[in-house]
């Protein structure tokens, strides 16, 4: 009796807190405001995360099921045996290179001998980024160019200084040093120019732990998409919501959203693309992306 007892209130607890998503702190927040403050119906919970290996050691775990991840960190720890599967992709605009006013900047060769900031670690998303078109600019990356890493927050506080006159950044941190500087890169066109594709690329969508059954990746998906609405539909709303979570003026977040792009693409529907990416990453800056995952990568 005590076990039926027991299994009830597992179910029970289960039904009423549903599934949860590890979402990471920063710009990525903002689609999902709208799940967190109840805007929407759902029974998916978010929680932060503010580096990748605390996502990763939960899925692992398997306390958690779903997270969202940078794509090329998604696909580099599918490399190294960790079983998560791409579901979609829904941020695809976020970085750019921005000077201080005082620089000369004339396209990544003006950079040699110069310093460029960038947030958290080497192998994050932009980093990668940074490193090949660096590379493919005839440069030679910690050598020509040295990359230096802090938190975002860091970055800005210096930069704001005067003590750091380049930084690759993702938004709303962009924004936040506009009052010093500009916006002389836009990451996303840069790929497209180099490729001849779309001036997007698939920088963070929805992952799943490998044998997750499919109702439940259905229903964090809808939730996702749902999310992703109500916020484009309800802007300063949003704004307002994300401000006070991120502990960043509403006036910069809005600003930052004139670059930044949130739509949920369906696995389906953007593989080509996605394998694209990871595929030319590997082929011309191999130590961003030692593997380029299989079929198995992808939610089917």
């Amino acid at each position: 009796m005590k076990k039926v007892t027991v299994v009830v209130l597992l179910l029970t607890i289960s039904i009423l807190f549903g599934e949860t998503l590890l979402n990471p702190f920063g710009p990525a927040l903002i689609p999902v405001v709208p799940i967190m403050d109840g805007k929407i119906p759902a029974d998916v919970k978010i929680e932060i995360w503010k580096n990748p290996e605390e996502a990763v050691a939960r899925i692992v775990s398997k306390e958690v099921d779903f997270a969202v991840l940078p794509v090329t960190v998604g696909a580099n720890l599918y490399g190294k045996g960790i079983r998560i599967k791409l579901v979609g992709v829904h941020e695809w605009k976020v970085f750019y290179l921005v000077a201080s006013d005082d620089s000369t900047f004339d396209g990544w060769r003006s950079l040699r001998g110069q310093e460029v900031y960038t947030p958290h670690g080497r192998g994050q998303t932009v980093d990668v980024l940074l490193r090949y078109f660096l590379s493919k600019a005839g440069l030679t990356p910690d050598r020509d160019v040295k990359i230096l890493y802090a938190p975002p927050q860091e970055i800005v506080a210096l930069f704001k200084s005067g003590k750091v006159k380049y930084a690759a950044l993702p938004e709303p941190f962009v924004s936040m040093c506009l009052d010093r500087g500009r916006v002389v890169l836009d990451f996303q066109k840069e790929w497209g120019k180099e490729l001849g594709v779309p001036g997007r690329i698939p920088i963070a969508g929805l992952f799943v732990r490998e044998g997750v059954d499919v109702e439940a990746v259905e229903k964090v998906e809808k939730t996702l998409v749902d999310s992703i609405k109500w916020m484009k539909e309800n802007l300063d709303e949003t704004v307002q919501l994300s401000s006070e979570k991120l502990g960043i003026p509403a006036g910069i977040l809005k600003s930052s959203l004139e670059r930044i792009e949130f739509e949920y693409v369906r696995v389906e529907e953007c593989r080509e693309e996605v394998a694209t990416f990871l595929k030319k990453l590997n082929e011309l800056y191999p130590e961003g992306l030692e593997k380029v995952p299989d079929e198995g990568f992808y939610w089917k």
